[in-house]
């Protein structure tokens, strides 16, 4: 009697835990919209010694209004921009995401390839090479995807990056696009892997000329050179300078260094100008955060 009446205790709260459990599944808030935002070579604690030079609604507001992981580490090599992106999207390392260098060598067979090169696939968006290029070297799944998974494959998963490596591999295998910039033109593109022709908006914002429009305005400092306490000087050993200038020192005339090639934009702040305004384009043109997914 004792043994059935226990039975039917835990049964009675095993149904009402499964009830709460159930309900409280339902009310979950998800969010509408999530942005990942990778900045090349910027440290963590950089977030705190430029903090007195970012505006309120920038990374101050991810600092006050956010929470700041700082002792989250991912123990990869080597530091390369592939092998970072493919650990931070899928917290995995490169013996096991198959991603160890930018470029790197197939041991079973020899060949030296570049991280997102795929000649099975055709550019989209240029003449040029510079498309052939896919996640299929990508061996896990990531966040992306597993975003992708969770909604049923409903949720849209756009890459952005003046980079094809910086697009492709945060995006993960499932995503419904993937654009970098051509250096030989100027303009984003993509790889058939996504899509068999740029969508119209793409089009319109490189007819825009973009990139000429920044470069035309060449490079001076956002604020004056002497209060720059907390950098190197202006004119150290550590930093190259520019194919067709004399010195690392600002400013730089970028209206006269670029014709052909608009790989100089990679080295200028307008890099990240330019790839904001076509992140600003995906979320308006694809209504992206516009429905409840």
């Amino acid at each position: 009697m004792k043994t059935k009446l226990l039975l039917l205790l835990l049964l009675t709260i095993t149904t009402v835990c499964t009830n709460a459990q159930s309900e409280k599944n339902t009310s979950v808030p998800r969010p509408k919209l999530v942005v990942g935002i990778i900045v090349d070579q910027m440290r963590w604690d950089f977030l705190y010694r430029y903090y007195d030079r970012y505006t309120a609604n920038g990374f101050k507001r991810l600092l006050n209004e956010g929470f700041s992981c700082d002792n989250v580490n991912i123990n990869y090599i080597p530091t390369v921009t592939a092998v970072g992106h493919t650990a931070v999207y899928s917290g995995s390392v490169p013996a096991i995401n198959g991603i160890v260098g930018n470029n790197f060598i197939i041991q079973a067979t020899g060949q030296s390839v570049y991280c997102t090169e795929d000649n099975t696939v055709k550019t989209v968006g240029s003449t040029s090479k510079a498309g052939l290029m896919s996640p299929r070297n990508l061996l896990v799944s990531n966040l992306a995807d597993e975003l992708k998974l969770a909604t049923n494959f409903r949720a849209k998963v756009i890459g952005i990056a003046l980079k094809d490596r910086g697009g492709i591999l945060p995006a993960g295998h499932s995503a419904n696009a993937a654009y970098w910039l051509d250096d030989t033109n100027g303009s984003w593109i993509t790889s058939s892997y996504y899509m068999n022709e740029l969508p119209s908006w793409v089009n319109q914002f490189n007819a825009a000329r973009h990139v000429e429009k920044y470069l035309k305005q060449d490079w001076h400092p956002l604020f004056p050179i002497e209060t720059y306490v907390q950098s190197f000087p202006d004119d150290n050993p550590y930093e190259r300078k520019l194919q067709g200038t004399k010195s690392p020192t600002l400013p730089v005339k970028t209206s006269e260094l670029f014709g052909k090639d608009f790989s100089i934009i990679r080295y200028t702040p307008y890099g990240n100008s330019l790839t904001l305004d076509m992140a600003r384009q995906a979320i308006s043109n694809e209504a992206l955060g516009q429905d409840a997914i």
